[in-house]
This record gives C-alpha cells, structure tokens and sequence, in this order.
C-alpha cells in the first residue's frame, strides 16, 4: 500500500516540479528567439505542419538583404550559419562545439552581448576575419583559469583570434548548452570554414509589433519570387512568427500540466485500488482481532475508525516518501539537463492531499465491512 502512495506521488511532483522548470525555460527561449516583433525564417518546408514540403539549403544572404530593403517595415536582421559538431584547440587542450555565424547585427537581434572584451563590427563581416566570440563553457574547457580575450583558437583547424566571452545562457529548451558555442562572422563561417553559399536561418526584427502577419506574408512572397516559385510549388523556406509560436508553447503546456498530471493521477488511483483490496484482505486476515475488540466493548464505529485511520496513515507515509523522493529526483534531473530547478511546495501538497484523500477513500468500504461483522461469529 505504501509502495503505491510512494509511486504516485512521487510521480506527481516529479511530472509537477519538473514541469514548472521546463516552463519557465521554454518561456525564457521563445522570448529570445520570437519576441513579439521578430519573424524567424528558415530553410526547408514547415516542420510545424503536415503536407508537402519544398526542397531545403536554398536561403540566401542576398534573399534576406532583399527582403530587407524592400521591406521598410523591417528594422533589422541577422543571418545564421552553423557548424556543430567542430572541433576546438588550443595549446593548453582541446574540446568540440557549436560554431554559430552571424553578423554584425546579431548582438543587438539576440540581445546577448560579451561579459568581457569586444564583439566584432561590420568590418570584420565584410573582411571575413577569423575572430571569434567564445561561450564560458568553451573558456573555462580550453583555458582553465587563464584570460581568453586576446588568445588564438583552432576552429576546425583554422586560427581565430578571440576578441570576447559571450554572456552565459545556460541550457536551452532542446537541452544544447548554449555557453559551449562559438561565434564568428557569417562571412567567415561561409568562406573559410564550411565552404557554402547558404545560410540555415535568420532573424527579423519589425518596427511596428502590430505588423508582423504583414511582414511575415510579404517575406514570404519575395522569397518564393526569388526562389522562382510556381504556386502549386511548396515553399522551400519556413517563416514563423510569435504567433504559431504562441499555439506550439499552448500545446506544450497542455501536455506538462495536463496529460502527465493526468498519468500520474491514474497511478495514485491504481495505488488506491490496491490499497482497497489490500484492506479487504486484511479485514478477513484480521476477522478474530476485530471479534476480540467488539467483544471486549468496541463500538462498529471504533472498528471503522481504525481501519480507516490504518488505510489513511499507511497512505500519508507512502506519500510523504514518494514527495521526498520526488523532489530529490527533480533536482539531479535539472541539474543533469542543467536546468534551473523550479521547486513546487503546491506539487507535494497536491501529492500528499491526494494520498491521504486516496487512502481514506480506499479504506471506506473495508472499515464497512469490518464494522459489520457480528463479535460472536468472528470469535467462532
């Protein structure tokens, strides 16, 4: 009986606790990546519906900077390029990471800037120079205590200069440590590095909030004209603005606060039922002590009382295991995935009320039955 209680509701604070920390990041990254006035586009069909898909690995540089100047209610904009897994060296040690490219714009569309040192300029984009941004991951693997501003890196057997440390972001949604990258000019990574013509994705920012389906519409339409489109073709490109994003989070926090809650309800239920056949069991082990008891003065009531205050103790102790265990799982999960763990006082609370709440229920018609019975023919 204990052991189910244990399960149930250490399932329910872990699904709960966990779940409440995976909101919050997933919050946090969609923040980051689709604020209210951004469009993300990207190559290939769209991986958020069904149907037909167009042909990937056709996104330009010069596709977006069309985009851009035509259109005035874009405000800005920054492209990506990536290389994942590269390897890193330096004299002292080596590691592999993900090397992002990006422009010039980056610092301000991503809104993440360097904790220490410079980040590059359009000279260096339009130079293709092999400087780099590092993540504190990649700084604290590569060069121990020592200063990485100013050192020389081996991306992918090609030497960078390291002009700064990026500010630290720790672990997205998708559980990537976002410190263990390094960021170079898109022109570099294109040039010098991948040898490719193709960006993976950019980042649009719009003036106006208020007209973003707009934009988002008319980027699409250049893109398919650029792209020499037929209009029974699929697009080979992906435009996502905040507002499926909104409905993706919607789903998302359906599954974490609903359905798993709703797995580990069924579990408490079924550790009710046992517990329910448990106690009848129990009732007909136990038929001579409840005879005993009657005999010797017992009310019915009395004999109900302690098989339901049996039922209900059994229950809250399980529960209170199962919290505890519960809790301490959600912590080396966090930590593990390197999450901010997000404790929840309401989990267990909901977790042992149900609990307590199960085993008085499973106890009721057990404590029935045990009341019923007549003293003298238990004693036969």
């Amino acid at each position: 009986m204990a052991l189910g209680c244990f399960l149930g509701v250490a399932a329910l604070t872990l699904v709960l606790t966990l779940g409440r920390s995976v909101e919050k990041r997933l919050i946090s990254s969609t923040q980051m990546y689709f604020g209210a006035s951004s469009i993300f586009v990207m190559t290939g069909g769209n991986p958020f519906a069904g149907g037909p898909r167009g042909q990937g690995s056709r996104l330009t540089l010069e596709d977006l900077e069309a985009v851009a100047t035509s259109l005035p209610s874009v405000e800005t904009w920054d492209p990506t390029q990536v290389l994942d897994p590269a390897p890193l060296r330096t004299s002292d040690g080596s590691t592999t990471g993900r090397v992002l490219g990006a422009s010039e714009r980056s610092e301000r569309v991503w809104q993440r800037s360097v904790s220490r040192g410079e980040y590059f300029d359009a000279a260096a984009v339009e130079r293709a120079s092999r400087v780099a941004l590092i993540g504190t991951t990649v700084e604290r693997e590569l060069f121990k205590s020592q200063d990485a501003v100013g050192a020389e890196i081996s991306i992918n057997g090609a030497p960078f200069r390291v002009l700064g440390v990026l500010e630290r972001m720790g672990t997205d949604i998708h559980g990537l440590d976002r410190d263990n990258e390094i960021l170079i000019p898109i022109t570099t990574l294109m040039r010098r590095v991948t040898n490719v013509d193709t960006i993976r994705a950019a980042k649009l920012l719009v003036k106006d909030a208020a007209s973003v389906t707009e934009t988002a519409a008319d980027v699409r339409r250049l893109l398919r004209e650029r792209h020499g489109l037929a209009p029974d073709q699929a697009d080979d490109f992906t435009a996502v603005t905040p507002i499926q994003v909104q409905k993706l989070v919607s789903n998302t926090r359906q599954v974490l606060f609903l359905f798993l809650p709703l797995v580990a309800g069924v579990a408490l239920l079924v550790g009710g039922i046992v517990s329910a056949s448990l106690m009848l069991m129990s009732v007909n082990e136990r038929v001579t002590e409840i005879g005993l008891r009657r005999a010797l003065g017992a009310r019915a009531s009395d004999i109900a009382a302690q098989f339901l205050w049996e039922t209900a103790l059994i229950s809250l102790t399980g529960g209170l295991f199962g919290a505890a265990f519960g809790t301490g799982l959600s912590v080396v999960v966090a930590q593990k995935f390197a999450f901010a763990v997000s404790l929840s006082p309401s989990a267990t609370f909901l977790g042992l009320a149900l609990s307590t709440a199960t085993g008085l229920a499973a106890g009721v018609l057990p404590a029935r039955r045990a009341a019923r019975l007549l003293p003298v023919e238990a004693l036969r």
